[in-house]
């Protein structure tokens, strides 16, 4: 138990305020205009400066020339901070977490000069401000839910943005949108929030349209395998990731049962009991499919559960960062995981156009057939820090 509470605080969701209801799998209805309001109504100080309201509704004065950026606990943000500029020049400072993703997926190849970034200011989730002085950030991003950081960081000095990851209830297409709605109010010559919002609602809408009939007793039934090792197993329960993304799919999240916020432990009798159809694996841990299937971690037996029986135990993406988080690659994450629950009604999506043009038309990047295929097939080592 101790175990899944330090992975649940090193992803720096722990700490996370409750979410206001169940996830909806309604049209995603993007804050985006509200946030253009606040942000229409918020004045610059002077031609040097402009003020928004981060997502924790805190006024901010920020420089308007923004070089030097610094990330503490958003792990997903230095990805998209890198993609939103097409650049990875500006990142100065991510966790260690954040840069085993971008080594050991395809951030770091793009962008080799954000693995220059320095990981020494943080240790066990605690901000050594001090060191992070040295960096010079002109703005540090921070998750919304850590109050604590939040007042260290504007007690040393620092520019100090919130991020919020579960304010829209784990909702990842409006967390994407909201992210970078904000990210272009911040940065108005790379502003992106129109082309997003409208790339990532067209393919939630056609991901909708095409499993809304599915009757009720057809739904597959699915399990997030968040994190497991030797002596710990983790899932989503009905109040974190994997719920929205099962909701949003047209598919049953076996774990909902479980009323609790965040990454959740149970226990193989449990699993059994769930017999799910599909098993994702997601990026926070460092099991593979054959993993399951060989029983090469500890001593459970997955060969009674249905989805090891049927070989449908799936890795799932790693682009620019962990897919089962919001990031660059939601909308081609909620994609894929529609095409491999469901491949009767995507026949027709290739998945490497789909990303090779989402990612062209959205951020002005060239991928290769290659670069796509790994997306699909990651390694385990992304899992480091975890």
């Amino acid at each position: 138990m101790k175990k899944i509470k330090k992975i649940i605080c090193a992803l720096l969701i722990a700490t996370m305020v409750p979410v206001f209801g169940g996830c909806s799998s309604s049209s995603t209805s993007s804050t985006s205009s509200k946030a253009s309001a606040s942000s229409s109504s918020a004045s610059s100080e002077s031609s040097d400066t402009i003020t928004i309201t981060d997502q924790a509704d805190n006024e901010v004065t920020l420089p308007k020339d923004i070089k030097r950026i610094a990330v503490c606990d958003i792990l997903p943000l230095p990805s998209v901070l890198t993609v939103f500029f097409n650049s990875g020049d500006k990142i100065v400072g991510m966790s260690e977490a954040s840069m085993a993703a971008a080594k050991n997926g395809l951030l770091g190849e793009l962008y080799p000069e954000v693995l220059k970034a320095d990981t020494g200011f943080i240790k066990d989730g605690e901000v050594n401000t001090e060191e992070l002085l040295k960096l010079k950030p002109d703005v540090v991003f921070y998750s919304a839910s850590d109050t604590a950081i939040g007042d260290k960081l504007k007690e040393a000095g620092f520019n100090a943005v919130a991020i919020s990851v579960n304010k829209w209830e784990y909702n990842t297409i409006e967390t994407l949108n909201n992210w970078i709605d904000l990210l272009s109010q911040i940065f108005p010559e790379d502003a992106k929030a129109d082309v997003v919002k409208k790339h990532s609602d067209d393919v939630y809408k056609m991901v909708q349209d095409r499993v809304k009939d599915i009757p009720d007793d057809e739904r597959a039934n699915v399990f997030f395998l968040f994190k497991y090792d030797e002596t710990s197993i983790a899932t989503s329960g009905n109040s974190f990731f994997g719920s929205w993304w099962a909701k949003a799919i047209g598919a049953k999240n076996v774990a909902d049962d479980i009323k609790k916020d965040n990454a959740v432990p149970v226990n193989m009798e449990q699993i059994y009991k769930y017999n799910p159809d599909i098993i994702f694996v997601t990026n926070f841990t460092q099991a593979q499919p054959e993993d399951l299937y060989n029983n090469t971690i500890g001593s459970n037996d997955w060969s009674k559960v249905k989805a090891v029986e049927d070989k449908k135990v799936y890795k799932m993406p790693l682009g620019m960062y962990r897919s089962y988080t919001p990031g660059a690659d939601t909308p081609m994450t909620l994609l894929w995981l529609a095409k491999t629950t469901y491949p009767d009604k995507f026949k027709d999506i290739d998945l490497t156009k789909e990303v090779k043009d989402y990612y062209k038309e959205v951020f002005g990047v060239d991928l290769t057939d290659k670069q796509v295929e790994s997306i699909f097939a990651p390694t385990s080592d992304a899992a480091q820090g975890f």
